[in-house]
């Protein structure tokens, strides 16, 4: 059991450490702007997208604060244009229950044209999203933007995906379930880790739909 405990808190570790040097940015508050070197290293790049990875939303189709939060945060980094297209990733499994929807709602009522928009219908995990972000959308290079807990198992499956990345932390709110949240996360780093070892298809996989094309096809 301790040999275990070690193993799992050892891949755990080592992800985290071989992400942290791509966290370029972490806005901490609504207003907060990115730094003139922050954003030199996000364009640096040439990103192809911004990827918002999802999270809940509510039963009226509005998003969480999580959610909220990340959207937010690519909105504004796609408003200082540090990438020309947003992909909005979260999980449509259900006809009551549509994250992309409600990120899509979000977006375009904050002003982001619908054609820079590109929607994943069955972004259902992380694994998911970003296997299909290469496989299906062509990304090469991306922003991630998730809560900075999350991004370390984001980025690192970036890096496994062949994808180049740097993330930007999201962490506006002390959020309801955190603690708990974050105990979870060790558990999703190693169970991802095994997977991009053996890199099995996602859920659903589907016809490619290059990110330099319009979004309003995926809509």
């Amino acid at each position: 059991m301790c040999a275990a405990i070690a193993l799992v808190i050892g891949i755990s570790g080592w992800m985290a450490i071989t992400a942290d040097s791509r966290i370029a940015a972490e806005i901490t508050t609504p207003t907060e702007q990115l730094t003139a070197e922050e954003e030199d290293a996000l364009k640096a790049i040439d990103p192809d997208c911004i990827l918002v990875l999802g999270a809940g939303v509510y039963g009226d189709g509005t998003p969480t604060p999580m959610l909220r939060d990340r959207l937010d945060t690519g909105i504004a980094l796609y408003r200082e244009g540090i990438a020309p297209k947003l992909l909005l990733s979260g999980d449509n499994g259900q006809v009551e229950y549509n994250e992309v929807d409600a990120m899509l709602r979000y977006a375009t009522e904050m002003g982001v044209p619908e054609e820079d928009i590109f929607l994943d219908h069955a972004g259902f995990s992380t694994y998911d999203s970003i296997y299909r972000a290469n496989y299906i959308f062509g990304v090469k290079k991306a922003i991630v933007v998730t809560q900075t807990y999350h991004l370390f198992r984001a980025l690192y499956g970036c890096e496994k995906m062949g994808i180049k990345a740097l993330g930007v932390g999201s962490d506006q709110d002390s959020y309801v379930g955190s603690k708990m949240r974050e105990l979870r996360e060790v558990l999703a780093r190693d169970k991802d880790w095994v997977k991009w070892i053996i890199k099995p298809e996602p859920t659903f996989l589907g016809e490619e739909i290059p990110i330099s094309g319009d979004g309003r096809d995926t809509q």
